[in-house]
């Protein structure tokens, strides 16, 4: 793996606060890449569902983890951390044994069915928008195995892109931490410092991971 200035590397973060369960996150991931039915790169989800005060709505996908605990369980090596932090895998050399899926705290490995009795294929999960590993950038085949690559072409990944209260952020840790400190500063809530949330603790820093 290699090294990388953590204020530098790419990092996902779902403002609660913002997010309105809307779902468009999901649906624009799923447009984007055309993914097969069954395969959810990022969904959404609700805790404490109708009780008030109390309901939260987070949008979920691979976060690319710090040490990724996918990429130490996996038998074969088909994971690739890059400089800037981006968590990719290569589908030709993934045997479909599920150890990521596993040892992911935020359950986001997929595994496409195929034939009438479902055996599973390599994995699938988010790419941040960056492509795959050991393939020509934009290709067609790259395209075909992993969707998008809209890192290289300057964008952000299509989910932030589309979401519509900006409750997604993806970018830069410096710049993420700075925009949500600003958010937390105006509205006069939430959680002060963003290292202290659980899903930026389980993702980024390992020693306070559960």
């Amino acid at each position: 793996m290699e090294k990388f200035n953590d204020a530098q590397r790419l990092k996902f973060y779902c403002d609660d606060d913002r997010c309105i369960d809307c779902n468009g996150c999901a649906v624009a991931c799923d447009e984007a890449h055309e993914l097969p039915i069954g395969v959810r790169r990022r969904r959404v989800i609700t805790l404490n569902e109708g009780i008030q005060g109390k309901e939260i709505s987070t949008s979920i996908a691979c976060m690319h983890c710090e040490d990724a605990p996918c990429s130490l369980v996996c038998p074969v090596d088909c994971f690739h951390i890059r400089p800037d932090g981006v968590v990719l895998h290569d589908k030709e050399v993934c045997i479909g044994c599920g150890y990521c899926l596993y040892a992911c705290p935020f359950g986001a490995p997929q595994f496409p069915r195929e034939g009438i009795f479902g055996a599973k294929g390599a994995m699938d999960k988010c790419t941040m928008c960056a492509g795959g590993v050991n393939t020509q950038t934009n290709s067609e085949h790259e395209f075909e195995e992993y969707g998008q690559n809209r890192i290289a072409e300057g964008k952000v990944p299509v989910c932030a892109a589309m979401c519509s209260t900006k409750a997604l952020l993806v970018g830069e840790s410096a710049i993420i931490e700075q925009i949500y400190l600003d958010r937390v500063s105006a509205r006069g809530y939430g959680v002060k410092n963003i290292k202290e949330s659980p899903t930026w603790k389980i993702a980024y820093y390992t020693k306070d991971r559960v």
